[in-house]
């Protein structure tokens, strides 16, 4: 069934239930529905339909995802504009062949709006407000085409331009996420725990709409909750009596700190992904004997959806190493650097063939052509696959640091340092060095109630690693900045403490 008619049936057959709640007030299905319907005739009137691309920045709100699901019904390339970017890259990803842009009065900027048709959602100058066009009263049909690109979500580039990926409506038809018919027993988990959805960040994000589809689709309600002043980690779970979310890696470490310092009730939690970024299996650990049975985590790419899955059954049973099993509709291989595959347990690329993999990068064919070999996606992840077939991931083949003209990884390092009981969390990054081309630099953040030596951690991995390994500096630090997509910002460190 083409995205998104599996959406809309799933509202037209449960009407007065809640699909949102949203500063104070809740938006049923059946509105949602006739929302998305209205927003579809505007943009219709507005020239939009298939194939036309429109570019979406605007907050998190009933009426935004209304807004994305109407301009999918038409058929239209959705770009989603993450928060957060600098002017240049703006307007990169604004040069990519816009038609109109839909902002609300939170978002609305000059660059933005002087690019295609300006509309709204709510009173905003210069663009035409969708909310305030009369209701044309016509039907909702989808217009969506297979093989036209159904949305554009962006990747940050080597090269410092955000690279756009390209999903297909066919690839969206197969979607794990957003197709109940082919939901495996751990999809529906999530569609049974997340009955009151936590609901934040920016519907620009893959992963937000990734995991929000089991919630909607199997009649869960998206709560939208109201900053407070507080960490939405534990004290709107505690406020919205939240069932389930995700989370990344530095908001959980968060909430476990503030959960010992000032308790609050989570006990309504019954699932919690855990993605974004690899976390230490001893902090999964701590995560899942402090929050029980709820914790997941998962292993993904934009351009590839979420592939692996740890479940808690898994965690439960002391499977906290691997990043889980690939979903029952992705194939793994993992390959040398001739691209031939080696057996189980040998470290090499990772790569990925399913049915919702990326059509490639948009206006780029030269890193298309690289990163989509034969069918398969290079994830540029190393790993390997254990007997079992579990997926362990040893770092990302981009990760490099050249010191002394060698190719030193990253990833082992921050593996070998939290693995320390002194130490929490790791982050090892490079910059420039007269005398070494590069230099290693690590973070740590300390366990509870410990002080890591530094000249012991060096030692650890000098032992372990070789010299070229070793870090230049190892800097003690409370906790790591967060880039705009959630995940952590080793370049951020490495400016905060005046290196390279």
């Amino acid at each position: 069934m083409l995205f998104p008619h599996p959406l809309l049936q799933a509202l037209r057959d449960a009407p007065a239930r809640p699909a949102f709640e949203h500063g104070g007030r809740t938006v049923s299905r059946d509105e949602l529905l006739d929302l998305i319907r209205r927003l579809a005739g505007a943009m219709r009137e507005a020239g939009l339909g298939p194939g036309r691309a429109v570019a979406i920045r605007t907050g998190v709100t009933p009426e935004a995802f209304a807004a994305h699901m109407a301009a999918h019904a038409l058929g239209c390339r959705v770009v989603g504009v993450r928060p957060g970017y600098p002017p240049g890259q703006l307007a990169h990803v604004l040069s990519l062949g816009i038609d109109a842009v839909l902002v609300d009065p939170g978002t609305a900027g000059p660059l933005l709006l002087g690019t295609g048709t300006a509309l709204s959602l709510g009173p905003v100058a210069g663009a035409a407000d969708l909310l305030a066009r009369p209701d044309d009263g016509g039907p909702l049909t989808v217009s969506a085409r297979p093989d036209d690109v159904a949305a554009l979500t962006f990747t940050s580039g080597s090269t410092g331009r955000p690279k756009g990926c390209a999903i297909t409506y066919r690839a969206f038809g197969e979607h794990w996420a957003w197709q109940p018919r082919v939901w495996s027993p751990v999809a529906q988990a999530f569609a049974r725990g997340f009955e009151r959805y936590l609901l934040f960040g920016t519907l620009a994000s893959m992963v937000v709409l990734e995991f929000l589809a089991p919630c909607l689709l199997g009649g869960g309600t998206a709560v939208i909750p109201e900053e407070d002043g507080r960490p939405l980690f534990p004290y709107a779970i505690e406020r919205h009596r939240i069932t389930g979310s995700i989370i990344t890696v530095p908001r959980l470490t968060q909430m476990l700190d503030l959960l010992e310092r000032d308790p609050a009730d989570v006990s309504s939690l019954r699932v919690l992904m855990v993605s974004g970024s690899p976390i230490g299996p001893k902090r999964l650990a701590a995560a899942a004997e402090r929050l029980g049975p709820v914790v997941y985590q998962g292993y993904g790419q934009t351009e590839a959806g979420n592939v692996a899955m740890l479940t808690p059954e898994h965690i439960e049973a002391g499977v906290v190493a691997p990043v889980g099993r690939p979903h029952p509709m992705v194939e793994l291989s993992v390959r040398d650097d001739d691209g031939l595959e080696v057996p189980p347990g040998a470290t090499g690329e990772i790569c990925v063939r399913s049915p919702y993999v990326m059509a490639g990068y948009w206006a780029d064919e030269e890193e298309t052509r690289d990163t989509l070999r034969d069918g398969w996606l290079r994830t540029r992840d190393l790993g390997h696959v254990d007997e079992d077939g579990f997926l362990h991931l040893a770092g990302r083949s981009r990760d490099v640091i050249m010191v002394n003209a060698m190719v030193v990884y990253a990833g082992p390092i921050e593996r070998l340092l939290t693995a320390h009981p002194d130490v929490a969390e790791a982050y090892v990054a490079g910059a420039p060095d007269e005398g070494t081309g590069e230099a290693v630099h690590a973070f740590v953040v300390p366990a509870p109630g410990r002080v890591p030596d530094p000249a012991g951690l060096a030692a650890l991995v000098r032992a372990e690693l070789g010299d070229d390994s070793v870090p230049q500096t190892i800097t003690t630090v409370p906790g790591v900045p967060v880039a705009t997509s959630g995940k952590p910002d080793k370049r951020a460190l490495l400016t905060l403490h005046g290196i390279g």
